[in-house]
């Protein structure tokens, strides 16, 4: 038997065994890129969304017209940007309307977004996750507050 023969018959099967065992890795591969991909589209989406929610609830005049103005704020924004949130919860620190005219004072939003990811079926990888984010505007220093 010549030698091209004996290299022949002994890697028969070897691409199909190959093929078994990269496939499925490099798929793993292509979900983890994904993953971190929208992960970190959404977070950034999500901060954008909070400064919206921030800016315009420090416009306001109270804690609680501010509360509603950042909630609507935040709620537009990420809805503007088709983030694929099951959840959303938007709170807010009205404690700066509280301070006298004449401080420095800030109002501070925070944003989370249960973000669904079952769509993606990567071992390891949970059905949701929860991103938050959190950003303070000031309040005009010489603008009544109440």
């Amino acid at each position: 038997m010549t030698r091209a023969a004996r290299n022949t018959r002994s890697s028969r099967g070897s691409v199909a065994l190959e093929t078994v065992l990269v496939v499925p890795a490099f798929l793993l591969l292509v979900g983890l890129i994904i993953y971190g991909g929208r992960t970190a589209i959404t977070h950034q989406s999500l901060e954008a969304a909070a400064n919206d929610a921030a800016r315009s609830g420090s416009l306001e005049r109270s804690g609680p017209e501010a509360a509603r103005a950042a909630e609507a704020a935040a709620r537009a924004s990420i809805e503007d940007q088709d983030i694929p949130c099951v959840a959303v919860q938007v709170s807010t620190d009205q404690s700066g309307f509280q301070t006298a005219v004449g401080t420095d004072a800030t109002f501070r939003v925070t944003v989370s977004c249960r973000l669904d990811l079952s769509d993606l079926a990567v071992p390891g990888v949970p059905g949701s996750r929860v991103l938050t984010a959190s950003i303070s505007s000031p309040i005009d220093t010489w603008r009544e507050r109440s």
